[in-house]
């Protein structure tokens, strides 16, 4: 790193340097790492090469007087016809009527604009009289403030690089560079600002690309390495037969999938350090029963499980579940606000005294008055509903307990590797043998009628059905259904056996409950909600999910919705009301109709939103980087999440020479970090 100050570069004074410091550049490492933030294309091509919507330059010769049209307020528009090879091409030109005077018919020009390959047609951004051959046909554009000029910036950062390139340093190993065909730091810095070809210009981005994701997995997984060796943890010594002899026991077969994430579990509550995974899975992928033989394996070293999940109506669903597994294997008890008095009393002596093996609960679980006798492994169930004080608070109930967090929301593997890189993930990503797909239909709002008529016929044969909208009241912005209104229809509109129910974010959390355990129970038949039922019961009865307004919703949203339906071994249905008018709304019901797997929808997802929009921007937590994309580079991500995991486990960085750039480059760059180096 060259950390000089810019004024170092010849031809910056002090005025140029504050113009600098303006937009972050002090040193002339800042310089050189300010990458364009895009590159103008001034190769002269064949008009076959060009690509439609791309920036080009075409030469040929004027035909015709150039027309000027007027309009609006001293606004113009020029319009030229220009011979270029075998085609005239219509040359368009906005607010430079001027021009008319400077182009005559038999001129030779050169153009540069826009191209609209349907039309043969372009949008003038540039002109100039005669053929113009540039010297460098790649022109590199840098991000400036009103007191700077990209022309400015580039005439700096070509001094920087003729001062400065023999200082730049090479912080991969040797080895990198020959296995990944990889350009040299220098090299590639050299080739980002100034390009002498497109193809070299893609080996330089390619080089920064995996310079900056390896970079960053390794900060990730330092963080990882050093928080494990923090903690002792509990080193729950199990005997593994014990725990199969109950796995076969179960009344089904694990899937791949389960088998595969429960192995990885079990292997870190063997270890020395204490567990902290996240287990992704769609829902109905049997989340719950890795959760369980989890739970065994805990008993069966002498220690207790606790698991924690959002809503009270959760916590008796996953009680009976575990209680319908394990039998009279362990003494499983449920611990919610709803519990008081002398039955509460009891239970928190049977916590604290170990006759208590399974503690299933809600927030109640991390209150003062609760004591473990000797806690081993804790499972927070959708954990994106707790806060961090709120799962720590449960964590600190034991002696460094292993955590196992549970989600049934599918992020997609990049993003899984970029934000989650300090926490190992599992990821069951497949389903139980013989449940039946949801079936997803797309549909206008005027098949109303006889969607209603197809709920009825369900509800007549014993099941039920979801109603979801967007919003709870109506809204003079968004022309879309809303759940109050609709709840009033709908009650008019079935017969008078129906009950229609409405849950929404504005009631109570006892009125929710109440609402819930009501559908749970089939007092209720047809349920009107806005997304609070995202995440949360399960209603095996229900075999409908009618979703309003579905092109508002992400994919992943829509799948998550979904998902509330399909959970028995009845045929369910999914129908999106949607009436998309842009393309990637449309895409969006296409995928939906198509793919049920939460995985692939997450990704597809990704690609049409984004990593920001994915996860909202402000929460993402994503890095920023200046070459390498996430969604685009997923390969390189894989690649450098490999690489990095092995330097820093078989601890290259300290033992092997070759590596020492590297650790030096990372004790510099990571010292704010709370990342230590020996």
């Amino acid at each position: 790193m060259i950390d000089v100050p810019i004024n170092s570069v010849k031809g910056v004074g002090d005025a140029l340097a504050a113009n600098f410091a303006e937009i972050g550049i002090t040193t002339v490492s800042d310089l050189l790492f300010f990458f364009p933030n895009r590159y103008d294309n001034y190769e002269i091509k064949p008009l076959s090469d060009l690509l439609h919507d791309e920036k080009v330059t075409i030469q040929g010769e004027v035909i015709g007087e150039p027309v000027v049209t007027y309009f609006g307020k001293r606004k113009s528009r020029l319009v030229l016809r220009v011979q270029v090879e075998y085609a005239v091409v219509k040359g368009i030109m906005f607010n430079r009527s001027f021009a008319k005077k400077q182009l005559q018919p038999g001129d030779f020009v050169t153009l540069t604009g826009k191209w609209d390959q349907h039309r043969l047609q372009i949008t003038i951004d540039q002109y100039k009289k005669g053929k113009v051959k540039h010297d460098q046909p790649i022109q590199p554009v840098y991000y400036a403030k009103q007191t700077l000029k990209s022309s400015q910036i580039k005439k700096v950062i070509k001094q920087a690089i003729d001062q400065y390139s023999a200082a730049i340093d090479e912080i991969l190993p040797e080895q990198y560079l020959e296995d990944y065909k990889l350009l040299s730091r220098t090299k590639a810095i050299q080739e980002l600002h100034f390009p002498s070809s497109f193809q070299t210009l893609k080996h330089a981005k390619r080089r920064f690309v995996y310079e900056e994701l390896l970079l960053f997995q390794l900060k990730m997984q330092l963080l990882r390495k050093q928080n494990r060796e923090r903690t002792k943890g509990n080193n729950q010594t199990f005997d593994l037969s014990v725990v199969h002899q109950f796995v076969d026991q179960l009344p089904f077969v694990l899937t791949k999938a389960q088998q595969r994430s429960l192995n990885e579990i079990l292997q870190d509550m063997a270890a020395p350090y204490r567990m902290n995974r996240l287990l992704q899975g769609d829902v109905g992928s049997g989340k719950t029963a890795v959760a369980a033989i989890s739970l065994y394996a805990s008993i069966v070293a002498g220690k207790q499980g606790a698991i924690m999940v959002p809503t009270e109506i959760l916590a008796e669903q996953h009680l009976d579940s575990l209680r319908s597994l394990f039998g009279e294997k362990a003494t499983i008890v449920l611990l919610t606000g709803s519990v008081k008095g002398k039955k509460r009393k009891e239970i928190l002596t049977m916590i604290e005294q170990r006759e208590a093996d399974i503690i299933v609960g809600t927030h109640a679980l991390i209150q003062e008055d609760v004591s473990f006798a000797n806690l081993g492994t804790v499972i927070v169930d959708e954990q994106h509903r707790f806060g961090v004080n709120q799962r720590k608070a449960l964590r600190d109930k034991g002696i460094d307990p292993d955590v196992l967090f549970m989600t049934a929301t599918p992020i997609p593997r990049t993003l899984a590797i970029t934000s989650f890189g300090d926490m190992d993930v599992s990821q069951i990503d497949e389903m139980p043998v013989g449940r039946k797909p949801v079936e997803t239909y797309w549909v206008k709002e005027n098949m109303l009628p006889r969607l209603l008529q197809f709920i009825q016929k369900q509800i007549d044969q014993g099941y039920q059905a979801y109603v979801i909208c967007p919003l709870i009241e109506e809204s003079d912005k968004l022309d879309i259904q809303n759940a109050v209104e609709l709840y009033q229809q709908l009650q008019e509109t079935f017969e008078q056996n129906v009950r229609v129910g409405l849950l929404h974010g504005r009631l109570h959390n006892d009125e929710k409950e109440e609402v819930m355990t009501a559908f749970a129970s089939n007092q209720i038949q047809v349920l009107v909600s806005t997304t609070v039922v995202e995440v949360g019961v399960n209603v095996p009865n229900a075999t409908v999910m009618i979703i309003y307004d579905a092109e508002r919703f992400g994919l992943s949203q829509l799948h998550q919705l979904r998902g509330r339906v399909g959970r028995g071994d009845v045929q369910s249905y999914c129908i999106l009301i949607a009436d998309p008018k842009g393309d990637v709304g449309k895409e969006r019901m296409r995928i939906m109709t198509e793919t049920t797997n939460g995985f692939a929808l997450a990704e597809q997802d990704l690609q049409l939103r984004g990593p920001g929009d994915f996860f909202g921007k402000k929460q993402s937590g994503l890095p920023e980087f200046k070459v390498a994309d996430i969604v685009q580079d997923y390969r390189a991500l894989e690649t450098a999440r490999n690489d990095a995991q092995m330097i820093v486990y078989d601890n290259l960085l300290e033992k092997d020479p070759a590596y020492q750039p590297l650790h030096d480059y990372l004790k510099q760059t990571f010292k704010t970090d709370g990342i230590t180096f020996d």
